[in-house]
This record gives C-alpha cells, structure tokens and sequence, in this order.
C-alpha cells in the first residue's frame, strides 16, 4: 500500500487551473521523483494535497496518507500530520530558517512542538540529529545562526527539521537547486542514506532529470499540470514514451555536457581583458589570493568552483564594483581596477562592461515595464536620440529573440526565462566588450537554461562579445565556454580549453567537481542511455 498518494487531484487558482486531474502514489523505501518544467504543476500538487497552499486556492480530489483521506482536514488535524508524519525540504533554506534564531533552537522547536520533552533531551536529540546530517562539531553549531552557516549545511539543518521526528514520508521541493555539483552530490547522498536507514518514503521534486537520475525508483513527468508520463525510473530514462519526456532528456546533462563548446584559436584571439596578481580581502579572511588570468577578444571563458571560492568576487572586481587589495586589472590596455583606483567607472569604460546577475527577479525594477527598462542605457548614457530610441528597444527584444509585445508588460507578466533575456538585451544595448554573466542560469529550470546558452553562444558569434561566465554548473561550463578556470578557495588551480580539462584534469580538485556531475551513477545501461538522448 502507498504510504501516500493522489487521486485526480485539481488545483485552482482563481479562473487559473495549475493542477488538472494529476495521480501518483509512493510506498516506503521507496523514492518517486516528480519532474517537469516552471509551472508544470510539481509543487502546486503537493502543497495542495498536504494543506499548504492559501485559502483562496481550490483544491479537489482524493488525496490518501496510509489509506487515510487527509484532503479537507481541519488545519488543526493536517498540523499533526505535518511533522511526525510528513516532513518537507524546500528548496531555499536561506528564506525558510528563522534569521534570529539559533539553529539549535530552531531544531528543538520542530520536536517540542509534536512532543513533550526535557530540554536536556531535546538538546541531546538535536546534537544526534546534526551529526546524523553530517554537520560537523555539533557541539559548536548548535548555537550558530543560519549566516552562519554555507547553503549546503543551511539545507543539512532543513533535512535534519524535517526528519526530526522520524516521518513515514519526506517531500523534498528541489532541495538542490541552489547548490554547487559537489554539495548537491552530499545532499543526494544524506538523503538516500536516511531513506535507506529509516525505510522512508521520498518525493523528490525537480526540473532536471540528470539530478534525479541518481536517486529515482519512479519518475513522474509533468506538463501544464497534466502527467505526460509515469513509470519506473529504468523505463523513463532507456525507454521514454513521450515525446515532452525525450525533450527533458535531451536537456538534462546526464554524466556532463553533451557536447563541448567549439574549440577557437587561441593564436588568432587578442587578449581583451587582463587580470594580474588580483588578491582580495575581507578584514582578516582572505578570499582571492595572486588570481591571474586573461580573456581574448570575442572568447566566453568559464569560471567554476564550490559556493565560497571567490567566483562572484572576481566578477564584481572585472566589473568594476569592487576594488582589490593588490594587483591590476586593465581592458584593453588600460588598468581601471587596482588598490586605491576610483569607485566610480568613467562611461566609456561602463559602456564596455556589462553584467547580467543570477535572479532574473530581483534585477529588473518591478514597477517599470520592459520598454523603459532597456531604453535606459541608452538614455543614462545619451547615445541615441529619442526618435530613434523605440526602433533601438525593438531590435533589442529582437537579438534576444523576445516578441515585441514584451515590451509592453510588466516583469512579473513574463516567465523566468523571459525576465533573463530582458536582462541579457540590456547588458547587450550598448554593444559591449565584455559581459559578466554570474550565474544567469541557474535559477532557470532546465530545458530554458539550454535557450540561453544557445541565445549567448549566437550573441557572441553576431556581436563579437567576450563573456566571463560565472557558474557552478559543470555541464553548463562544458555546453558553452570556450576555456575554463576552475577556482578553489580563492586560487586557480587549473586553466585551459574546456575539452581538454573535462577529459584530462590535471587537478585532484577539479577530478572531484567532474565525479560530482549528477546522472554519472547510472551504468551499466549508460551507453544506452546515450543513445536514447542524443539519437
């Protein structure tokens, strides 16, 4: 009997259908993963069965928790049930941990509330459940507050809340989304291995069916709300059905890329950016020590490395929003970024370096609609006269490969991908030499990232842009970059054509990011595998 399933489950918002008609059920020790695209419904029809979406959403249908009916339970009843039965990992711990409460506290909290229990032993409880999620000195983190702590180890607590009280089930709202290959590879593995000693009943939510293909007995694939496809994870991957599940498999990075960036020559590419001897210092931690590299003209070079290496600080430096403590950085020629420089970039040299951040929802403004966020750097910057300024929008929304109906709406009125390409268009307006993407594409969901990295390669070949593309994505890195550093705690330790670092990594570190890749544990029907996806 399933530990807990769904039956025809709708879900309303509004005159909006998000969820029409889904059905799925997982038995314990057993993990089911329920994959699809932003908005396919995934997370809709889990917090509509569990009770935790808003009053003003319908939902209707059968939803069983050990062949109980919970679906129209008094919130007081659906709260027993949220804890001891059914235990949640969402996925950013950041926003779902309390800021001013130790995590210690906040460990405790989640047990005394179900249970009445001593303060000795709830304390001796919490301590066995951060060494059981692999915290390390739990004696000395137990007092920590969530800044305190890295993504991976924030989303160790969120596990360690969830599993608190021993649940027959874990609903797991893609925990790693956020996270660096190598910290989503440990989170992978805790949570298979707390399933394997507990017998627990996992739901495993995601957009990316490499990630699930290392700890999936059955996939659920989901599409505007509707199951496209379900079966066994065997049949999903080396047999898939459909062509929408072809589709995500075609998208998914299993074991890497699925093919490298073309090889330039790097004899005919002129240097544009040069970085010498950069260090950077926060008081007394160190976090960019002797950092060299260099860019060519037109050349999109990767820089990858774990959460805390100083990726995005070699990016704010480049980009002029930070300044280092020793060293030099010049475009062109002209230094522009050394100790005790400016704090303010002349235009020219604004004009030549752009930035496209990570959430394509935080930076754009809210409040102004997509015209008049990409006609502003032509009128800060006065480079075009206002007859000419709707046409240059236009053209803009047009190299994105956007309608130009966006230009009328609202950021919120456009999809995740589509917020992204509007800043892409903006970085691009003023036809610049080089563009720091840091992270664009990883709060993407899987198949949109896949169009970006297509939409940036075709910008680098028509614009003759160079990117530094910042990222955590090894198989991102592989699909797009020419070259590639990689970085660890603050130092590069290896640097060279994406190919040959991928396949010959000379760097023990940069072997462990590559065996991190996810989808690399599922031989021997590998080669089958690849046939499947890559015809």
């Amino acid at each position: 009997m399933s530990v807990f399933s769904v039956d025809h489950l709708r879900v309303r918002f509004g005159g909006v259908q998000a969820v029409r008609g889904v059905s799925f059920g997982v038995e314990s020790g057993r993990t089911l993963a329920i994959v699809g695209e932003s908005g396919s419904g995934k997370s809709a029809s889990l917090m509509g069965a569990t009770g935790l979406l808003p009053g003003s959403a319908s939902v209707e249908g059968n939803v069983l928790h050990r062949g109980q009916e919970i679906l129209g339970l008094p919130d007081r009843d659906l709260r027993r049930l949220r804890g001891p039965q059914i235990g949640f990992v969402f996925q950013d711990p950041l926003s779902n941990l309390h800021p001013l409460k130790t995590i210690g506290d906040q460990i405790g909290e989640a047990i005394s509330v179900h249970q009445r229990i001593t303060r000795r032993q709830k304390r001796e409880r919490v301590l066995a459940l951060l060494d059981d999620v692999g915290i390390a000195d739990p004696q000395a983190r137990f007092s920590d507050y969530p800044r305190h702590l890295s993504g991976g180890m924030r989303q160790r607590v969120m596990i360690a809340i969830a599993i608190a009280l021993d649940p027959g089930l874990i609903i797991a709202d893609e925990p790693t989304t956020a996270l660096d290959v190598t910290v989503q590879a440990a989170i992978l593995d805790l949570l298979k291995r707390l399933q394997e000693e507990h017998g627990t009943a996992l739901i495993f939510v995601s957009h990316d069916l490499a990630v699930v293909s290392d700890i999936a007995d059955d996939v659920v694939v989901m599409r505007d709300g509707l199951v496209v496809e379900k079966a066994p994870a065997d049949d999903i991957y080396l047999r898939p059905r459909q062509d929408y599940t072809r589709e995500l498999l075609g998208a998914a990075r299993l074991g890497g890329p699925k093919s490298y960036a073309v090889q330039r020559d790097r004899q005919a590419t002129r240097p544009l950016l040069d970085v010498q001897a950069v260090a950077r210092s926060f008081g007394s931690r160190s976090v960019l020590d002797d950092v060299s590299f260099t860019i060519g003209e037109a050349e999109i070079l990767g820089l990858v490395g774990e959460s805390g290496s100083g990726k995005s600080t070699i990016g704010r430096l480049i980009a002029g929003l930070d300044r280092p403590n020793a060293g030099r950085i010049s475009l062109k020629g002209r230094d522009y970024s050394q100790p005790g420089s400016g704090g303010v970039l002349p235009g020219d040299l604004r004009r030549s370096i752009q930035v496209v951040f990570q959430d394509p929802y935080a930076s754009l403004n809210p409040r102004r609609r997509v015209e008049a966020i990409l006609a502003d750097p032509f009128v800060i910057h006065g480079t075009v006269d206002k007859a000419e300024l709707r046409d240059k929008v236009k053209q803009l929304v047009t190299d994105v490969e956007l309608p130009h109906d966006v230009l009328d709406r609202l950021p919120s009125q456009l999809s995740g991908g589509q917020r992204q390409r509007v800043a892409i268009a903006r970085a691009i307006a003023l036809r610049p030499s080089l563009i720091v993407a840091d992270e664009p594409v990883s709060a993407l969901d899987i198949t949109t990232q896949a169009k970006v990295i297509r939409l940036l390669a075709r910008l680098r070949d028509k614009l003759g842009v160079s990117f530094l593309f910042i990222s955590h994505d090894l198989g991102v890195i592989g699909e797009l970059c020419d070259r590639v550093i990689v970085l660890e705690k603050g130092q590069i330790v290896e640097v060279g054509q994406t190919q040959r670092v991928f396949e010959r990594p000379a760097h023990a570190y940069t072997r462990r990011l590559l065996a991190s890749i996810p989808g690399r544990k599922r031989p021997p029907a590998e080669a089958k595998l690849k046939d499947v996806i890559y015809g």
